[in-house]
């Protein structure tokens, strides 16, 4: 690991869960913007207090999205650690709430180097079907887990995956129930990004 490289690799990350081709989506343009939602119903934004963008570095996956980096807000703690504020839609292994480590380089962008602690927090990511029960619909998405009271983030208007923030003390077995249920009956296509061994155990 460099400090300008950082790969949280979460054993407890999945990869998609559906039969379909997330390729489905090539193509695709949403009449739908991008939202982002908070557990309370407000829209996240940038943090409050000293708040900075680290930024994460990852090799791309095969047949996903080419990006080989991103970047989340974080409120500074001190010199070098940094608690993650938004919700990640690629980097896998982190959450909301994670404290982790940062290096700045020669132009002052942050770079993950660890991580200090876990919150205890988790994140999932779904995509709908394009075709599907939920027309390819973030919102829907979104409204299919409102009774948890997540926060969640979509992705963009042309490719509505939504990233979810998931407490500690959620009801993972519920969420997941719905996720594989959503899954089997051709709704969406998701994902865990980063899950705890009481995700896993639930």
């Amino acid at each position: 690991m460099t400090d300008e490289n950082l790969t949280l690799a979460c054993g407890s990350c999945n990869n998609w869960k559906n039969d379909s081709s997330l390729s489905d989506w090539d193509n695709k343009v949403m009449d739908e913007g991008g939202f982002a939602i908070g557990p309370d119903g407000n829209s996240h934004s940038r943090p409050g207090g000293d708040a900075i963008r680290v930024l994460f570095r990852f090799v791309p996956r095969e047949g996903w999205l080419p990006y080989d980096r991103e970047s989340l807000w974080a409120v500074r703690q001190s010199p070098d650690t940094a608690l993650i504020r938004s919700i990640p839609f690629l980097q896998d292994g982190v959450a909301m709430d994670d404290v982790v480590t940062f290096n700045a380089d020669s132009d002052g962008v942050n770079w993950a180097t660890g991580r200090v602690s876990a919150s205890g927090r988790c994140v999932f990511r779904v995509v709908p079907t394009p075709d599907g029960p939920l027309h390819g619909s973030a919102r829907a998405v979104h409204n299919e887990f409102a009774q948890f009271g997540l926060g969640a983030e979509s992705f963009s208007a042309s490719f509505p995956m939504v990233a979810f923030d998931v407490p500690a003390d959620a009801d993972f077995a519920a969420i997941k129930m719905l996720l594989d249920s959503g899954s089997q009956q051709g709704w969406w296509q998701y994902e865990v990004g980063c899950g705890t061994d009481e995700w896993w155990n639930a």
